[in-house]
């Protein structure tokens, strides 16, 4: 069975992004660790509380499949934890499926994994600015696949990026 690590961020991360990515990975046969910086309850932009599963520096890249990073306001934090930043280019350098929604390609692009990348971002100049930064391609496109990379530009198109997600997986 497919394991896929799911990263939220501790605070105002996306309900629907959330919820129809886990559903669909789960529906979908992939075995879902929800995961964040801290083991503290997460809590959504609608005040949804979950309990991540695993810290993120507890994650071993060579146990998944798939890092799939979810959006939402609370995204642009995660730019300060290095170690998100380390953990996307360790699932990189392994060839492993990333996905990033709304936000969330902020974090691929300044991870420096987007060189030469087509790829999409929930639009807003800052958002775009980061992408182009980073290197990548950006497109209007609202769900992107390039090579191992998925990029989505949100909450509408969460059903679409995890279709794209188990096709890549195979599953």
């Amino acid at each position: 069975m497919p394991k896929a690590v799911l990263l939220i961020t501790p605070v105002n991360f996306n309900d629907t992004e959330f919820s129809v990515t886990r559903k669909g990975l789960e529906d979908g046969g992939i075995s879902v660790t929800v995961s964040s910086v801290t083991s503290a309850e997460a809590i959504s932009m609608k005040g949804v509380r979950v309990k991540p599963d695993k810290e993120l520096r507890q994650i071993d890249p060579d146990e998944y499949d798939a890092l799939i990073i979810i959006g939402g306001s609370g995204t642009p934090k995660l730019l300060e934890y290095p170690e998100v930043m380390d953990k996307i280019r360790k699932f990189n350098e392994r060839g492993k499926l990333i996905g990033a929604i709304c936000l969330a390609p902020i974090l691929l692009a300044r991870s420096g994994i987007l060189k030469g990348v087509v790829s999409t971002v929930f639009p807003t100049d800052f958002s775009i600015s980061l992408l182009k930064q980073g290197g990548a391609t950006y497109s209007r496109i609202h769900v992107v696949e390039d090579e191992n990379i998925i990029t989505a530009d949100g909450p509408d198109s969460a059903k679409e990026f995890v279709d794209k997600i188990l096709k890549k997986l195979n599953v």
